[in-house]
């Protein structure tokens, strides 16, 4: 439950990064909110996430965070990434705003 919680701003972090693209082409339409959360993989988190959110965790990856496009799908429930794909995440990121 913790660990759900101290995620939250991930999942900030997340839809910041979805909305770079918007900003970047000033464009007025906002773009949909797609959460994900850091998820550890061991079954206590699976049932913790389970029993918060109704459905059990999907998995993506950095590439796949990075590859979303506004006019994709959401999704109803957060999706789950991993601690190291997060630091891949935000390593891509950071060197994407360096450029």
């Amino acid at each position: 439950m913790r660990a759900i919680r101290a995620f939250a701003a991930l999942a900030v972090a997340a839809s910041a990064l979805s909305a770079v693209p918007a900003v970047a082409h000033e464009t007025a339409q906002a773009a949909p909110a797609r959460p994900v959360m850091v998820c550890a993989t061991d079954a206590a988190t699976r049932r913790a996430f389970t029993r918060e959110h109704g459905a059990a965790p999907v998995f993506i990856t950095a590439r796949e965070v990075q590859a979303l496009r506004p006019t994709d799908p959401t999704w109803s429930t957060p999706r789950c990434i991993t601690a190291n794909e997060h630091a891949r995440l935000m390593n891509r990121s950071a060197n994407a705003r360096a450029r």
